[in-house]
């Protein structure tokens, strides 16, 4: 989505943005939903949500791995959506909401009301009025929408879709911002408080470690829509914490099983090796999983994967681990 330079508006803040006559505040156009004030946290862990006005979020973890974090892409260039187009209300409806919302207005809001009186909304067409709505209520990324339309007027055969009108892409990326992966069941040999020096370190994932998906959809007044991200384990890459370590980093492919990914790096070409003790102190050993994420355009995890892709997911797990020296006796 572009990135403009304008904040939400609502109907009586008499304050000229300069772009489209439209007004500025901090607070979302009225009869906005947003992500955070519409229903539960989507990044909760009960599973389900909501986001927008009418966006519902579902997640499904397979394996027992228990603890989650929000996924975090690989390319930290990319941003989900801030705003988007959601389907909202019949003309009558928009009549009541402009009636309702715009009373006593001042300019431009006032003039914002009459341009919509003065289309009808749209009474007698077949369609619907979509309305801007909101990740959630940090507004210091900018919305591209401009407040001179807040509102569209959607008809069924619509010869051009607006760019930032709710698509099945965007809720994907939607689906994606709202993911949380099992951080890596790692589970060291020698134990983290008992690593040696010159012993090479195993490395096994703990329990059936499997993909996730997302899926947010909307089924509202007739527009029905879904995606599904789908986060697939791939690699796992450890970190010594050190640069005495020979090598100080190893990254091993997962390997699907009967029971989901896993890795056990007992006879693999590269283990971790501290090569000094860590004195009195700990190193911070952190383990991350790479995560390929694909998405489809239904509520279907094994639908065809759909493009533009996802940028890979990661999730990270982090041990501070004792390495002492292997002590000899001498006879």
């Amino acid at each position: 989505m572009s990135v403009g330079t304008l904040s939400p508006a609502y109907a009586g803040d008499g304050q000229v943005d300069g772009k489209g006559g439209g007004t500025r505040t901090d607070q979302p156009p009225a009869g906005s939903g947003t992500g955070t004030g519409s229903g539960p946290d989507s990044g909760a862990d009960s599973g389900a949500g909501s986001i927008g006005a009418h966006i519902r979020i579902n997640r499904k973890t397979t394996g027992s791995a228990a603890s989650t974090s929000k996924a975090t892409s690989s390319n930290a260039d990319w941003k989900p959506p801030v705003c988007w187009y959601e389907p909202m209300y019949t003309p009558d409806e928009y009549e009541d909401f402009i009636d309702s919302s715009y009373k006593g207005a001042r300019e431009p809001a006032a003039s914002y009301a009459k341009k919509r009186a003065d289309e009808d909304y749209h009474k007698g067409d077949e369609g619907l009025w979509w309305q801007v709505q909101f990740r959630n209520d940090d507004y210091t990324d900018a919305c591209p929408v401009t407040p001179a339309n807040w509102e569209i007027w959607v008809p069924p055969a619509q010869p051009k879709a607006d760019p930032d009108q709710l698509t099945p892409e965007i809720l994907s990326e939607l689906a994606y911002n709202s993911t949380r992966l099992p951080k890596p069941p790692v589970v060291l040999s020698p134990t983290p408080d008992r690593l040696k020096v010159n012993l090479g370190t195993r490395v096994k994932l703990d329990g059936d470690f499997d993909r996730v998906w997302t899926t947010a959809d909307i089924d509202y007044k007739g527009v029905e829509m879904a995606a599904t991200t789908v986060a697939t384990p791939v690699a796992l890459r450890v970190d010594a914490g050190t640069s005495d370590a020979d090598p100080q980093t190893c990254t091993y492919d997962l390997v699907k099983g009967d029971n989901g990914y896993t890795v056990d790096s007992k006879d693999a070409a590269c283990n971790v090796t501290y090569l000094h003790s860590s004195g009195t102190g700990t190193y911070p050993f952190k383990a991350s999983i790479t995560w390929k994420v694909t998405w489809t355009d239904s509520a279907d995890p094994d639908g065809p994967a759909r493009q533009p892709g996802l940028p890979d997911g990661l999730s990270t797990y982090e041990q501070n681990v004792t390495v002492k020296e292997i002590q000899a006796v001498n006879r």
